[in-house]
């Protein structure tokens, strides 16, 4: 998949910005604060729709506009996607324009402004479910270790935006799950507080298992195809020193005829990949049965893929106890480079790559390999404050773009 053009109205710090968008690495030099992290974020917004820095979208319209009664964010891109002609070349064969936008404007109910966004996917209205996967991205930013050291949530959310671009019914199987989930809590609270009729419960229990139930097993066979993919690309980074594997964590054991082991995380060294879904539904039906007066008592569902975890290990080592910041921003590089082989592997189509300072705190055998390998990826966006970072004959082989106040230069 190759981005072509990118166009950019009224977005964080860029008034108005207009790109042609060339194939191979692209390298963004800029100081602090002028637009640099904000351009990765708007490219990344068009595959997953949401931001990473922040938690509401109208904090993504420009300051400088974001106090006019109406006004208008927009997102545009042209790409392509492109398929094997031979094995020495790509060919574009469709091209796609998608155009994002976020409109605020004034609310008669109270002062607050209303915010809405509408997704046009060649010229037609989408929702969101409708829309992802028509363009990908992998993205990695040096906060992105939070993924290592960081909350389980941050692990989730990885695997949830990573997975949601590629597997069809993922997004819609997180939506129905988080519906159900919260229906069930409610209930739970209410029968906490008020008592009646347990039973209530099947339901709701039957539905979060049938969603629970395939977002577990989609994510047990993710991380076995990243986990393949992730520990060759980082046996190369590290020289053969490290071996890095992932350790998918539910809640409770998806192994069949083993109910009992529900509250212990199994270990990530054993294939489950085999587990057949109907099984792992099954097998959480059950563990929800069997927790129901615990969790009644409790007035929250305490199993379930939104207590799950994923764990990164070096020679056995789980780095997010023990290990470097060195060793952390390796592990989450291979990470990033074995999700775009991945989603190369499941679409047919290169993801665009964005890195932003993605050679900070690497030493300089990493720093070969990993330039090394970008060259290899069909299109990529780097930035960086200092240039002197890159080696000469990288520079000298690909698109430098220089930006200042959120304007670039090409």
């Amino acid at each position: 998949m190759l981005l072509t053009h990118l166009s950019l109205t009224n977005y964080r710090n860029f008034s108005r910005l207009d790109l042609d968008v060339p194939g191979g690495p692209v390298l963004i030099v800029g100081k602090n604060a002028q637009g640099k992290t904000s351009l990765l974020e708007a490219i990344y917004y068009l595959a997953t729709f949401t931001s990473f820095h922040t938690k509401s979208d109208r904090q993504l319209i420009s300051f400088l506009a974001v106090n006019e009664p109406l006004v208008v964010a927009r997102i545009v891109a042209d790409f392509k996607h492109t398929c094997a002609v031979d094995s020495e070349a790509m060919k574009p064969v469709t091209a796609h324009h998608l155009e994002i936008r976020l409109i605020q404007e004034a609310n008669t109910l109270n002062d607050a402004p209303r915010l809405r966004r509408e997704i046009l996917l060649d010229g037609i209205p989408r929702k969101i479910g409708e829309t992802v996967g028509a363009f990908i991205a992998v993205l990695f930013l040096p906060q992105m270790l939070r993924i290592v050291e960081g909350a389980p949530e941050e692990r989730r959310r990885y695997l949830n935006l990573a997975m949601g671009q590629v597997l069809s019914r993922y997004t819609s199987d997180l939506v129905e799950y988080n519906h159900v989930l919260t229906q069930r809590n409610a209930l739970l609270k209410q029968l906490n507080e008020r008592g009646g009729d347990l039973e209530q419960l099947a339901y709701w229990d039957e539905q979060l298992a049938l969603s629970g139930g395939r977002i577990i097993h989609a994510r047990i066979q993710t991380v076995q195809e990243l986990e393949h993919l992730a520990s060759r690309i980082h046996n190369a980074l590290t020289r053969s020193q490290e071996i890095l594997r992932l350790s998918y964590q539910p809640v409770y054991d998806a192994l069949p005829d083993q109910p009992t082991q529900y509250s212990l995380p199994f270990d990530g060294t054993t294939d489950r990949s085999w587990v057949p879904v109907e099984k792992i539904q099954q097998s959480f039906l059950d563990s929800l049965n069997n927790l129901r007066k615990e969790e009644i008592a409790r007035g929250v569902t305490t199993i379930g893929p939104h207590r799950d975890d994923l764990r990164l290990l070096s020679n056995g080592i789980d780095l997010g106890i023990y290990g470097s910041r060195g060793q952390g921003r390796s592990a989450i590089l291979s990470l990033k480079l074995a999700e775009v082989a991945w989603m190369k592997e499941k679409t047919g189509q290169w993801p665009i790559l964005l890195l932003d300072e993605v050679l900070a705190e690497l030493d300089s055998d990493r720093r070969a390999d990993l330039l090394g390998r970008l060259m290899e990826i069909e299109q990529a966006l780097l930035t960086t404050t200092d240039l002197d970072m890159f080696h000469i004959d990288f520079v000298q082989n690909v698109k430098v773009w220089n930006i200042q106040a959120g304007q670039v230069m090409v």
